[in-house]
């Protein structure tokens, strides 16, 4: 082996462990905010406006979107890194010190715009610097770091929560995150940023945070939430491949199950605790427990069958049970429910994600006979699951903040109707391979 292959070989491999640190940095980051969603509220007096606490991230990521390229271009990988280094440890600093629920959620907008850029930054550095079996190693490494902040994530962020306070404790994936980032700029130090990748028109790339800002800024006010969902939705329509709106077989249609399952699971994850402490009055301890039953159950189902030798009939099964599962809730919310009973459902409904979570996922990224580039493949399935979050949690956000429990039905009524309507979807999808990625990684 030459020095330069030598050079290329430890480039790559730090690559990886970045791209895999992040992925867990980002599972502990999702388990610590989930976690610490009701104290945060109940301390900054923002129970009402848990829409705005739950989507600054999510809108600072959009927005990064359309200026990654630009900002690469200009600054090069050493001023990028530095300049959302600065951006992302401030903001989430901001987040730690906020007095109001506006000041918390500028402070996640930080963060999360300084996120968006630098994930741009390391994903178009795997695509074109691992080989397609160390990737397919990578993203099963990255599916697999969700089981063990699933087990310990909760109990352990109410651990320090009462020893340090949850500002402090908001700040324990610092480091995981610091890591990572360092350890994929190394990778690509020398790596000059792509001056020909196809830039897409700001003005409808905007589209997409703007329409969010709409409905999580809405105070529930109704008009303007049908507003931003129909403006999100218009501007997430110019990024995705022609056809997708209408579920055409194929490509699309696996696009339209990714947005439509994105809407129902993860808002239906982000306000899990809320669910527990306000629906069923049950303790934080408690609600902490049920929120890792659902990852935990995709972690380990997506490993289990990601060794099967074919996927295509799991999807649409798959989204159905998780269909149930969150139908199950609704129905506890109602008739009242055991906590083991919760549990059963949720449990249930990550058992589902995970047996069609990799179906759907390999489905939208194989072109077949559609003709779409891997890079537009790329980035419609990324702003697919990314924009089909921000609307779970924005509308689920502003919904169940109207009362105690008749917002959280709504809520988890809408979850259960989008992931039925995922698994209709997931019918019309081909997929062409058996190899499934897993949980796809977000750095």
């Amino acid at each position: 082996m030459t020095q330069d292959q030598r050079v290329r070989r430890t480039g790559s491999l730090l690559l990886a462990m970045g791209i895999v640190a992040l992925e867990f940095a980002a599972a502990v980051g999702s388990f610590v905010g989930s976690t610490l969603l009701p104290i945060v509220a109940g301390d900054l007096d923002a129970r009402g406006r848990l829409g705005l606490l739950l989507a600054g991230g999510t809108l600072g990521f959009f927005v990064a979107l359309p200026l990654a390229n630009r900002v690469l271009g200009r600054l090069g990988a050493h001023g990028t890194l530095a300049a959302g280094t600065f951006a992302y440890v401030g903001g989430l600093s901001l987040a730690a010190i906020a007095q109001d629920a506006w000041m918390f959620a500028t402070g996640q907008f930080l963060s999360g715009l300084a996120g968006g850029v630098l994930a741009v930054f390391g994903v178009s550095s795997a695509v074109r610097q691992l080989d397609d079996r160390l990737r397919i190693r990578v993203i099963a490494a990255s599916s697999a770091m969700w089981i063990v902040p699933a087990l310990i994530g909760p109990a352990a962020t109410i651990g320090l929560q009462h020893l340090l306070g949850w500002r402090w404790t908001l700040l324990a994936p610092l480091p995981l995150v610091l890591f990572g980032r360092v350890l994929v700029v190394r990778a690509v130090r020398d790596d000059p940023p792509d001056q020909s990748a196809r830039q897409r028109p700001l003005g409808r790339t905007f589209l997409i945070p703007l329409g969010a800002a709409c409905v999580v800024l809405s105070g529930g006010w109704w008009p303007l939430v049908i507003g931003g969902t129909m403006i999100t939705l218009a501007g997430m329509m110019t990024v995705l491949p022609a056809g997708t709106a209408r579920l055409r077989p194929g490509t699309p249609a696996a696009l339209g199950a990714m947005v439509l399952f994105a809407v129902g699971y993860f808002g239906a994850d982000s306000l899990i605790t809320v669910l527990l402490t306000t629906g069923f009055q049950r303790s934080l301890g408690q609600a902490a427990t049920v929120l890792t039953a659902a990852p935990l159950a995709w972690a380990m189902t997506s490993i289990v069958i990601t060794r099967l030798t074919s996927t295509r009939r799991f999807p649409t099964a798959g989204l159905s049970l998780t269909a149930l599962g969150v139908s199950a809730l609704a129905v506890q919310l109602v008739v009242g429910g055991s906590l083991a009973g919760i549990l059963a459902a949720w449990t249930v409904a990550g058992v589902g994600v995970g047996a069609a979570y990799p179906g759907v996922y390999l489905a939208a990224t194989t072109a077949g006979t559609s003709g779409f580039t891997a890079a537009e493949l790329a980035t419609a399935v990324i702003t697919a699951e990314a924009t089909g979050q921000l609307l779970g949690r924005a509308i689920g956000g502003t919904l169940s903040s109207a009362d105690n429990t008749g917002g959280l039905l709504a809520s988890y009524l809408l979850f259960a109707v989008a992931l039925s309507a995922s698994a209709v979807a997931a019918k019309r999808m081909s997929t062409t391979r058996s190899v499934s990625p897993g949980r796809s990684p977000h750095p």
